[in-house]
């Protein structure tokens, strides 16, 4: 899963100067459409913006990408650590940074029981931001459990 926030500068997860970073993102009303190369742009130039390096900042825009799952030997499968957040394996479990060096994780989402699950997502992404890419998660892996 990739996400793109073209309102959400990648200063704000840096955690040098979280002052700067929130001084920078208030106030970006006027800008928002001028920076986001979707809102006014030609489908040709989409590829110019999507390639490179899928993280960190792109054209003024926050990329998140999924946490890389790690090898545990006892289970012999690909585990990510929700910290006992998520209690059921499931394809729509996720955990989403800013780049795969970056331990801070943005937002996470998995299954705790039939039919429950649960979201946890810090700044700079709102509740309606993080809402909306979860319930992404359902529209492609309904047939997959």
């Amino acid at each position: 899963m990739q996400c793109i926030m073209g309102t959400i500068p990648t200063a704000s997860i840096l955690p040098e100067e979280p002052a700067q970073a929130r001084s920078e993102f208030s106030g970006r009303k006027t800008d928002i459409f001028q920076s986001n190369p979707i809102a006014h742009s030609e489908p040709a130039s989409m590829g110019n913006f999507l390639s490179g390096s899928l993280c960190g900042q792109k054209n003024g825009a926050l990329v998140l990408i999924n946490k890389a799952p790690r090898w545990n030997e006892q289970l012999h499968c690909w585990c990510l650590n929700f910290h006992g957040r998520v209690t059921v394996a499931s394809v729509k479990n996720f955990q989403l940074v800013a780049s795969p060096e970056n331990r801070k994780i943005v937002l996470q989402f998995g299954k705790v029981g039939k039919d429950l699950f649960t979201m946890d997502y810090q700044y700079p992404i709102s509740a309606f931001q993080a809402f909306a890419i979860c319930l992404s998660s359902f529209d492609t892996k309904v047939a997959c459990e």
